[in-house]
């Protein structure tokens, strides 16, 4: 009876906003959001308070039917799996619709309840940011339109979604990067990756005159990756705009130091959907220069294509997660492992400490090792609240010593700081072992791909800083070297725009890989070295 009531009633509505003018029926829609997300916030509360049960009812929902069994009986029953099967950032999306609204309050789905969550977050937080056509999205889908923030409302974008999907990368984040310029009263940007927001703006730095030539005709310039098919239906939605041309080569002759903003003043938020681990870099980079002034906020916590957290505190720099209880079933090793260690459940985590993530998320997929390693930085009632540490797999390691991601980028941010006027821009590494004949008859070494601007060459002796400074922070590391068990390591410099041909040749947008394993990437970035 409720499930007849419940479809009869999304009927009606959906019936009535289809005959209402866009801007009432944004309206009416938000309104809908917010009673939703409020109904589910209510209930995480009351999840949050007893979180065992909640993960035993999540665990039972995630086992085949007829199965009765606890998560004590589960874990011994069910050995600890291998790495998580590979997936994208999250799940190909549909538009948020009334229907999807009415059913989120019933249902179970955590991609809807998160985006439920967070839009309405989003609007608490920056109260304009929900505004009708008042987003614009950088972010390249091949396969389909994956809106970062989750489910997308269909009036809250500015650009159309086929200019997402182009074959190629970098004509995607053109044309929308097109249709983003020409509206001035954004109030949100959002991108997939804060490396495509990154591009994106690098493509502004580098073609800022050819852009506001195509504002002020209403045209698209031809390109590789656009058809032309696709290049007439998107030029049809545009139409000449020499004011809002001249405001974009006025902002941009002035330089690009908080460029984002000035071109687009009533913004107020920048959105990414990934912007730690690899993505701290881009974001960081960002914050500095680009979208200097504003905050960047990074809405879900995803780990092998599953939703588990959603950050309820988008105007803080560093993004923390809430892990919600009823999303998956998760358990934890604690770091540094042994090898008795037990995983330890949602409600047993400690404030501070960090642990490798163990994900039953999937029917048929339990105890997978999700390659991710978190950090407890508090609770909110008894869920905990966690920072991403780093991934399993992008560390550093020819003889053992196991060099961690984020540790040898602070090294390589350290020996950077030492070369007067320099600023990195991307950095990639390879272990000598990829290289084959190449790498010669040397002691195993590490080999770094690094981008910079504000130099040109590096001598030899800023090449020996990065090595010298890990081996400083690194005992192990110098010890070899001085064995001569690891051979010193060799840097490079390559050009302009070799990652973002890099992350091209990736052929989806995935964090970008700091440690390369497939040799046709290591030729490459090896085509691009200038130094």
């Amino acid at each position: 009876m409720l499930v007849a009531v419940a479809v009869a009633v999304a009927v009606v509505v959906t019936v009535a906003l289809t005959l209402l003018a866009p801007a009432l029926r944004h309206r009416l829609v938000l309104s809908a959001l917010h009673r939703a997300a409020g109904r589910y916030r209510r209930r995480l509360e009351l999840l949050g308070s007893e979180v065992g049960l909640s993960q035993e009812r999540r665990l039972r929902r995630l086992l085949p039917p007829g199965t009765a069994c606890g998560s004590e009986a589960f874990r011994e029953r069910q050995p600890l799996g291998q790495s998580c099967p590979e997936r994208g950032l999250g799940e190909q999306v549909a538009s948020l619709r009334p229907w999807a609204l009415l059913r989120s309050c019933w249902g179970t789905d955590p991609p809807l309840q998160g985006s439920l969550l967070y839009l309405d977050v989003l609007r608490t937080t920056f109260p304009q940011a929900l505004a009708p056509q008042g987003t614009a999205l950088l972010s390249w889908a091949p396969s389909g339109l994956r809106a970062p923030a989750g489910w997308p409302l269909p009036t809250l974008y500015c650009s159309p979604d086929e200019a997402g999907t182009l074959p190629l990368r970098a004509a995607a984040l053109r044309v929308q990067l097109v249709f983003a310029l020409r509206q001035r009263a954004l109030r949100v940007l959002e991108a997939g990756l804060a490396a495509e927001l990154h591009d994106a703006l690098g493509t502004l730095r580098s073609e800022w005159p050819a852009l506001a030539q195509d504002l002020a005709l209403g045209r698209l310039s031809p390109q590789p990756g656009l058809p032309e098919d696709v290049r007439d239906r998107l030029q049809a939605l545009l139409v000449p705009d020499v004011v809002r041309a001249a405001e974009v080569r006025a902002e941009c002759a002035h330089g690009f130091e908080g460029i984002v903003q000035r071109l687009w003043p009533q913004l107020e938020v920048v959105v990414v959907g990934m912007a730690h681990g690899a993505e701290k870099l881009y974001r960081d980079a960002l914050h500095q220069a680009d979208c200097k002034g504003l905050p960047i906020c990074c809405p879900f916590y995803w780990a092998a294509g599953a939703l588990l957290g959603v950050n309820l505190w988008p105007e803080e720099p560093a993004p923390r997660f809430l892990l919600c209880p009823d999303w998956a079933f998760c358990e934890f090793l604690p770091c540094p492992a042994k090898e008795d260690s037990q995983t330890v459940l949602l409600g047993e985590l400690w404030e501070g400490r960090e642990y490798r993530l163990v994900l039953t998320a999937r029917p048929g997929e339990y105890r997978c090792q999700a390659g991710e390693v978190l950090r407890v930085t508090g609770f909110h009632r008894q869920c905990p609240v966690v920072e991403p540490v780093r991934r399993d797999g992008q560390g550093l390691s020819v003889r053992g010593e196991n060099i961690p991601e984020e540790r040898f980028c602070q090294s390589l941010c350290r020996a950077v700081g030492m070369w007067p006027g320099a600023r990195l821009v991307d950095y990639v590494c390879v272990e000598s072992a990829l290289l084959g004949a190449s790498s010669g008859a040397s002691a195993p070494h590490y080999e770094v791909f690094v981008e910079l601007r504000g130099l040109r060459d590096l001598s030899e002796g800023q090449r020996y800083k990065l090595d010298q400074c890990l081996q400083e922070d690194f005992p192990i590391y110098k010890s070899f070297r001085f064995k001569g068990s690891i051979g010193p390591l060799r840097l490079h410099l390559v050009g302009a725009g070799a990652f973002t041909r890099l992350r091209e040749a990736l052929g989806a947008p995935h964090p970008m890989p700091r440690v390369l394993r497939e040799e046709r990437l290591l030729h490459l970035i090896q085509s691009n070295v200038i130094s």
